[in-house]
C-alpha cells in the first residue's frame, strides 16, 4: 500500500529528519557567522514579506519555521498559507518579524527549502491533474535529492500523489537481479514471506509469463516493467482480484492517461522528485 505522508509531521523520524535537515543546510550557509549581515546595526529590528513569482503547491512550512528557530528564536512568522494550498503568482506566502541581521541570515536557507519542497508539490499537482477523473494513484519512487528523501515524500503528498515505499526497509521490492540471485520469482517471494512476513512483497516483471509466475508465487503487488498497452490491459484481467498492478518505466506526460486507462492501480514516475524545478520566490524588506 502507498505510504501516507501527509499530515504525519508529528512522526519521530519525519521531525527528526527536519531538524537535521536545516541544521545542515545552516551549517554549509551560515559556516562560522553571516559577515555581510555584519553591516547592519545589531539591534535593528525589520519585517520582511515573502512573495511567490509563480503560481504553485505550497509545501515547506515545518522547514521555514525550524529554519527561523535554529537561527533567531524570537524571529516571528505570520503564514498566510498552509502545505497543499494553491497559491498565484505574486501572492505574499508570510511575513517574518525580528531583528534584521537574523532574518537575512534565515532568508536564502528558508526560501531554498520552501522553493525545492513547494517545486515538487508543484510537479505532483499536475501530474495529479492529468489524471484526476480516473482510479489510478500515482507513486513517487525512491529517486530523491540525498538528504531529503522523506522531505520530498511528504512534498509529493501535499500534491496529491502517493508514497511508494520510503526506503529498503519497509517493503520488498524484487527485481531482475534479485530474481536471478534467488533463483527465481518463486523462490525470492517465498524466502521474503519467510525473512520479513508482514511487509509487503512487490515483483517486477518484464512479461505475462512472469507475471502469471508472481500471480501464482502469491505476490502482493507487481510491477509492470516498460509493459505495452495491450499488455497491461491483459495483465489488469488476470491480476483482478489476486493482486495490485503497478505500472513503471518512462512515463511521460503523453502516456500517463492512457496507462492509467488501461485499469493499473498504480503509476510509479520517478519524475515527480528528481526532475523538480525550484519556484521563484522572493523576500523583501517592508
Amino acid at each position: 500500500m502507498p505510504t501516507p505522508l501527509a499530515n504525519v509531521l508529528n512522526d519521530h523520524f519525519l521531525k527528526a529528519d527536519l531538524h537535521n535537515n536545516v541544521s545542515a543546510a545552516l551549517l554549509e550557509d551560515v559556516g562560522d557567522g553571516d559577515i555581510t549581515a555584519r553591516l547592519i546595526p545589531a539591534a535593528e529590528i525589520a519585517l520582511a514579506a515573502i512573495i511567490t513569482r509563480e503560481n504553485a503547491t505550497i509545501c515547506g512550512v515545518d522547514w521555514v519555521n525550524e529554519v527561523a528557530r535554529q537561527v533567531d528564536s524570537t524571529i516571528v512568522i505570520d503564514w498566510m498559507v498552509a502545505d497543499g494550498d494553491q497559491v498565484q503568482a505574486n501572492q505574499v506566502l508570510f511575513q517574518a518579524h525580528g531583528n534584521a541581521r537574523s532574518l537575512l541570515t534565515f532568508e536564502r536557507c528558508a526560501l531554498n527549502f520552501l522553493q525545492c519542497l513547494s517545486g515538487t508539490a508543484s510537479t505532483a499537482h499536475y501530474y495529479a491533474g492529468l489524471v484526476a477523473d480516473t482510479q489510478v494513484k500515482l507513486l513517487d519512487t525512491r529517486k530523491t535529492i540525498p538528504g531529503l528523501r522523506k522531505a520530498q515524500k511528504y512534498a509529493v503528498a501535499c500534491g496529491q500523489c502517493y508514497n511508494h515505499r520510503i526506503g529498503l526497509y519497509d517493503a520488498f521490492l524484487i527485481k531482475e537481479n534479485h530474481i536471478a540471485a534467488c533463483g527465481g520469482i518463486s523462490q525470492a517471494i517465498a524466502t521474503a514471506r519467510k525473512q520479513e512476513p508482514t511487509k509487503p512483497v512487490e515483483v517486477e516483471v518484464e512479461s505475462l509469463h512472469e507475471l502469471n509466475q508472481a500471480l501464482e508465487a502469491g505476490a502482493d503487488r507487481i510491477m509492470l516493467d516498460n509493459f505495452s498497452l495491450a499488455d497491461m490491459r491483459k495483465a489488469v484481467q488476470l491480476a483482478t482480484g489476486r493482486a495490485e498492478l503497478e505500472a513503471s518505466g518512462g512515463i511521460t506526460e503523453q502516456t500517463l492517461r492512457p496507462i492509467a486507462e488501461t485499469g493499473v492501480d498504480y503509476i510509479s514516475i520517478g519524475a515527480l522528485t528528481k526532475d523538480c524545478r525550484a519556484i521563484d520566490l522572493s523576500m523583501r524588506f517592508i
